[in-house]
């Protein structure tokens, strides 16, 4: 079993950023890939950012390629997803999940999910 908790998310405005964390427990973490995902109200969830659970290999969705940075801490057990040049369509709650295949933009990939943490972007 793997407990994710997410931190970090807020409201900010429309160009500014945020660091969100996800901190991982009951499993050994380095042998795990972490994603990130997002659900905005209405919509279904969709991928935002993997990597794989060695190495720096990192894959991101289209609409956030060049403005959000996935990376791990193996020694912290912690997933950060920084987050630049927010827009308001940005605005979701975000999750982290764990497990799977590298590299898998499904959310049936990941056996392992977080509560989520919410990210309001202002225009």
């Amino acid at each position: 079993q793997v407990q994710l908790v997410e931190s970090g998310g807020g409201l900010v405005q429309a160009g500014g950023s945020l660091r969100l964390s996800c901190a991982a427990s009951g499993r050994t973490f380095n042998t795990l890939n972490m994603a990130w995902f997002r659900q905005a109200p209405g919509q279904e969830r969709q991928f935002v950012a993997a990597i794989r659970w060695f190495g720096s290999s990192t894959y991101y969705a289209n609409s956030v390629k060049g403005r959000f940075t996935i990376s791990r801490d193996n020694a912290k057990n912690t997933l950060y997803l920084q987050m630049n040049s927010l827009k308001p369509e940005d605005t979701a709650e975000y999750y982290c999940a764990a497990g799977g295949t590298y590299p898998n933009s499904a959310t049936d990939n990941y056996p392992y999910w977080g509560q989520g943490t919410r990210v309001t972007v202002s225009s």
